[in-house]
């Protein structure tokens, strides 16, 4: 399957509106070495990041949900707030 990161980032944004409600800046950038994506949360000085396996990727796009993505993405809301206030 091929995809740019902005195709790949609009996607995770659908999925997960909880990233623009909680205004977290998101990155993504391909780590060929690991075969996966490096996906970067901020909000702030407050950073976080996780790997998006290709394969996990490939099936974001097709709809299905990131499941481990998704796990962090709401821990990673936590532990900013919690840093911010």
């Amino acid at each position: 399957m091929s995809y740019g990161k902005e195709e790949l980032k609009r996607k995770l944004l659908d999925m997960y509106p909880e990233i623009k409600t909680y205004g977290l800046s998101t990155g993504l950038d391909f780590d060929e070495e690991k075969n996966a994506w490096v996906v970067s949360f901020a909000k702030g000085e407050h950073k976080r990041h996780a790997f998006l396996d290709k394969k996990d990727a490939d099936a974001c796009l097709e709809g299905n949900a990131c499941i481990y993505l998704g796990v962090l993405i709401a821990q990673y809301i936590k532990d900013l707030e919690a840093e911010i206030t």
